[in-house]
């Protein structure tokens, strides 16, 4: 089977117990309070055909021999749906909501909006590189050198985004005993960020080994979820009712 079959058989599997998850989460929405499941079903409903939407997808870009645009939309919507399934959390489980200035407010947008920017042309990037498929598969055609640079500038700007916004809650909750839940999130945002343009930087020099690659995907994966939580933390209004 080799790795890749492996790897295919799992991806088959997960299908089945996140259809289950999202099926199950579903229900339990529809049977909370109606004040309780206010902003809740939505997301719930979406989610769930989300994941039969990526199976076909999926099995799409398997009969094209790993298409890499096809790839590439295919983790486009496993990134929207990881953006969904934290709407849900958020809603689910709202925080308490620490009042912010107008300068804090000011960047959760622009921060949102780049940080979706930087992964999109990410997957373009990706899909140029020698790991957008099968090793036989074709490239999507765009010059991987020149790409990079295009996919740097807006992760640069979101990491400076990223810092403003964490600098101007840390000059706020600074005598404050309980770090916020916006603190929180922001410090990680700044984290995975720069974590990223770490990795991003070595793999491009090393002849974008796959190894960072992987890495590279995990982390825009885990961006798609912080950048959502940031946007909400800030902007976001607290829909569930106590």
């Amino acid at each position: 089977m080799g790795i890749h079959g492996i790897i295919e058989f799992g991806n088959r599997l997960l299908t089945f117990v996140l259809a289950l998850i999202a099926l199950l989460t579903f229900i339990t929405v529809l049977a909370l309070g109606k004040k309780l499941r206010r902003g809740l079903v939505l997301p719930a409903f979406l989610l769930g055909l989300g994941i039969p939407a990526q199976a076909i997808l999926g099995g799409i870009t398997v009969l094209t021999d790993l298409n890499p645009w096809l790839v590439g939309a295919h983790f486009v919507l496993s990134s929207f749906l990881i953006a969904l399934a934290a709407l849900l959390v958020f809603r689910a489980l709202p925080p308490i909501h620490v009042p912010v200035s107008q300068a804090i407010y000011a960047t959760a947008t622009p921060l949102a909006i780049i940080g979706a920017v930087t992964i999109l042309i990410g997957v373009l990037v990706t899909g140029a590189g020698p790991h957008s498929g099968d090793a036989n598969s074709i490239r999507n055609g765009l010059d991987l050198e020149l790409w990079q640079h295009f996919h740097s500038y807006p992760g640069y700007l979101m990491l400076l985004l990223a810092l403003i916004q964490f600098a101007l809650i840390q000059r706020r909750d600074k005598e404050s005993k309980n770090r916020s839940y916006q603190w929180k999130v922001s410090a990680l945002l700044v984290s995975v960020t720069l974590a990223q343009a770490v990795i991003g930087i070595v793999q491009s020099r090393l002849g974008v080994p796959a190894i960072l690659v992987t890495f590279h995907m995990l982390g825009a994966a885990v961006l798609s979820a912080l950048i959502t939580f940031q946007w909400l933390a800030i902007r976001g209004k607290t829909i569930r009712a106590d």
